[in-house]
């Protein structure tokens, strides 16, 4: 089933709109929280990809979340509460259509600047979220600060430089538990070395993950050939939490 909601935002004070796919089979359902990239909205995933029917096939629910420009961060400017609109959201998803509702039984993945929001809120809130799928991500953001095109917005949204809370680099030291990390990039993709960098860090910390490279670059034709493993990935955190 695809609902598409319209909702008020307290975080945001304004209102906000969502798809959600629910599983049609009866049941308790895990949520996977799904994240857009910069110049998209919460329609897009259903626009160009098959996610309602991976979202079928693994029985999850799947909440596709609108992030403006924000990159899912509480602006800086004092403009919008973007991380707290996710997690607001989350919560409403959860007590209306009874999905989710633990750890266990929650994921959170994106691409591009949903990428490096759901590295930033899986880590930042990793008690909440136990599994975080970054596609073509923007996980280096203390560079990316630096050489973004758009150098007026990153001052807006994070100030002179990244907070530690906002940097997914930094918040690898505290988060825990850790949840399980699924990460991939095309070989041809501008945000490569971004990726390449979080993954020798992973490395070289020991760091329990999944990393993928794959010929592609920044485009839907690569996010969709990506989404049934990434789906996988949060499928297997759901079985092995039911087993525990």
């Amino acid at each position: 089933m695809l609902i598409h909601l319209n909702y008020f935002s307290e975080p945001l004070g304004k209102q906000a709109a969502m798809h959600v796919v629910v599983p049609q089979k009866p049941g308790r359902h895990p949520l996977i929280v799904q994240l857009h990239g910069y110049s998209d909205d919460y329609t897009i995933w259903q626009r160009r990809t098959t996610i309602e029917l991976e979202a079928e096939r693994i029985g999850a629910a799947v909440a596709m979340l609108d992030g403006g420009l924000s990159f899912y961060t509480d602006a800086a400017d004092g403009t919008g509460d973007w991380e707290r609109h996710i997690l607001f959201s989350t919560e409403l998803v959860e007590r209306t259509f009874g999905v989710g509702g633990s750890r266990s039984r929650r994921a959170i993945g994106g691409l591009s600047m949903g990428g490096y929001g759901a590295m930033k809120i899986g880590l930042k809130h990793a008690d909440r979220f136990g599994s975080v799928v970054s596609h073509s991500g923007v996980l280096d953001i203390g560079h990316w600060h630096g050489e973004c095109k758009r150098p007026k917005q990153m001052q807006r949204i994070f100030g002179a430089k990244p907070k530690a809370s906002e940097d997914p680099v930094r918040l690898l030291a505290t988060a825990k538990p850790l949840p399980r990390l699924w990460i991939d990039c095309g070989a041809e993709d501008f945000l490569i070395e971004h990726n390449r960098r979080f993954q020798r860090l992973l490395m070289r910390r020991g760091i329990r993950h999944e990393y993928r490279e794959y010929p592609g670059s920044h485009n839907w034709g690569y996010w969709q050939a990506r989404l049934p493993e990434s789906f996988d990935h949060h499928a297997a955190w759901f079985a092995a939490s039911k087993k525990a």
